[in-house]
Protein backbone atom coordinates (compact mmCIF):
# COMPACT_ATOMS: atom_id res chain seq x y z
CA UNK A 1 0.00 0.00 0.00
CA UNK A 2 1.37 3.63 -1.14
CA UNK A 3 2.04 6.18 1.72
CA UNK A 4 -1.07 8.33 0.23
CA UNK A 5 -2.74 5.62 0.65
CA UNK A 6 -2.18 4.55 4.27
CA UNK A 7 -2.56 8.41 5.19
CA UNK A 8 -6.42 8.27 3.42
CA UNK A 9 -6.98 5.01 5.80
CA UNK A 10 -5.89 6.31 9.29
CA UNK A 11 -8.63 8.78 8.98
CA UNK A 12 -11.30 6.42 7.83
CA UNK A 13 -10.34 3.20 9.21
CA UNK A 14 -12.02 3.72 12.45
CA UNK A 15 -15.57 4.45 10.84
CA UNK A 16 -14.65 1.00 8.05
CA UNK A 17 -14.06 -1.43 11.19
CA UNK A 18 -17.47 0.39 12.58
CA UNK A 19 -19.33 -0.41 9.60
CA UNK A 20 -18.04 -3.98 9.46
CA UNK A 21 -19.33 -4.24 13.28
CA UNK A 22 -22.54 -2.80 12.22
CA UNK A 23 -23.04 -5.84 10.01
CA UNK A 24 -22.65 -8.46 12.83
CA UNK A 25 -20.54 -8.50 15.84
CA UNK A 26 -16.87 -9.80 15.84
CA UNK A 27 -13.72 -10.10 17.17
CA UNK A 28 -10.45 -8.68 16.20
CA UNK A 29 -8.68 -11.64 13.83
CA UNK A 30 -12.24 -11.51 11.76
CA UNK A 31 -12.29 -7.72 11.48
CA UNK A 32 -8.47 -8.06 10.10
CA UNK A 33 -9.79 -11.05 7.51
CA UNK A 34 -12.71 -9.18 6.43
CA UNK A 35 -10.56 -6.38 6.12
CA UNK A 36 -8.03 -7.87 3.51
CA UNK A 37 -11.17 -9.99 1.50
CA UNK A 38 -12.18 -6.36 0.63
CA UNK A 39 -8.91 -5.48 -0.62
CA UNK A 40 -7.01 -3.80 2.29
CA UNK A 41 -4.28 -6.69 1.94
CA UNK A 42 -1.67 -4.35 4.10
CA UNK A 43 -3.57 -3.57 7.16
CA UNK A 44 -1.82 -5.09 10.35
CA UNK A 45 -3.65 -6.56 12.99
CA UNK A 46 -1.65 -4.46 15.13
CA UNK A 47 -3.39 -1.77 13.69
CA UNK A 48 -6.58 -3.20 14.19
CA UNK A 49 -6.43 -3.97 17.97
CA UNK A 50 -5.62 -0.78 18.88
CA UNK A 51 -7.86 0.97 16.89
CA UNK A 52 -10.19 -1.36 18.86
CA UNK A 53 -9.21 -0.78 21.99
CA UNK A 54 -9.69 2.65 21.39
CA UNK A 55 -13.21 2.26 20.08
CA UNK A 56 -13.95 0.73 23.62
CA UNK A 57 -12.15 3.28 25.68
CA UNK A 58 -14.76 5.57 23.93
CA UNK A 59 -17.80 3.44 24.49
CA UNK A 60 -18.63 2.99 20.22
CA UNK A 61 -18.63 -1.21 20.91
CA UNK A 62 -19.85 -3.22 23.52
CA UNK A 63 -17.54 -6.29 24.35
CA UNK A 64 -18.19 -9.40 25.21
CA UNK A 65 -15.76 -12.61 26.00
CA UNK A 66 -16.13 -16.17 24.45
CA UNK A 67 -14.39 -18.92 24.76
CA UNK A 68 -12.10 -20.21 22.32
CA UNK A 69 -10.77 -23.47 21.17
CA UNK A 70 -7.20 -22.34 20.79
CA UNK A 71 -6.60 -20.23 24.42
CA UNK A 72 -8.05 -17.34 26.41
CA UNK A 73 -11.30 -15.75 25.60
CA UNK A 74 -11.97 -13.89 22.03
CA UNK A 75 -13.11 -10.46 22.89
CA UNK A 76 -16.27 -10.20 20.72
CA UNK A 77 -16.89 -6.20 19.54
CA UNK A 78 -20.77 -5.59 18.50
CA UNK A 79 -21.59 -1.83 17.67
CA UNK A 80 -23.63 -0.29 20.40
CA UNK A 81 -25.84 2.63 20.53
CA UNK A 82 -23.32 5.03 20.54
CA UNK A 83 -21.20 3.52 17.93
CA UNK A 84 -24.11 3.69 15.80
CA UNK A 85 -25.14 7.05 16.20
CA UNK A 86 -21.38 7.88 15.33
CA UNK A 87 -21.39 5.59 12.32
CA UNK A 88 -24.30 7.11 10.99
CA UNK A 89 -22.35 10.50 11.44
CA UNK A 90 -19.19 9.11 9.87
CA UNK A 91 -21.26 8.04 6.29
CA UNK A 92 -23.41 11.41 5.99
CA UNK A 93 -19.55 12.96 6.13
CA UNK A 94 -17.97 10.12 4.13
CA UNK A 95 -20.68 11.19 1.07
CA UNK A 96 -20.27 14.77 1.56
CA UNK A 97 -16.64 14.28 1.50
CA UNK A 98 -16.87 12.03 -1.54
CA UNK A 99 -19.33 14.14 -3.69
CA UNK A 100 -17.33 17.29 -3.16
CA UNK A 101 -14.12 15.17 -4.25
CA UNK A 102 -15.90 14.07 -7.26
CA UNK A 103 -16.44 17.08 -8.34
CA UNK A 104 -13.09 18.34 -8.17
CA UNK A 105 -12.15 14.80 -9.94
CA UNK A 106 -14.39 15.28 -13.05
CA UNK A 107 -13.67 19.16 -13.13
CA UNK A 108 -16.74 20.62 -12.33
CA UNK A 109 -17.15 24.16 -11.12
CA UNK A 110 -17.90 24.56 -7.84
CA UNK A 111 -21.88 25.11 -7.48
CA UNK A 112 -22.59 28.70 -6.82
CA UNK A 113 -23.24 29.41 -2.85
CA UNK A 114 -20.89 26.48 -2.04
CA UNK A 115 -17.53 26.57 -0.23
Amino acid sequence: MGKQMTEMLKGTLEGIVLAILGGQPAYGYEITARLRDQGFTDIAEGTIYALLVRIEQRGLVDVEKVPSEKGPPRKVYSLNTLGSGYLEEFWKTWSFLAERIEHLHIGHPQEQGEK
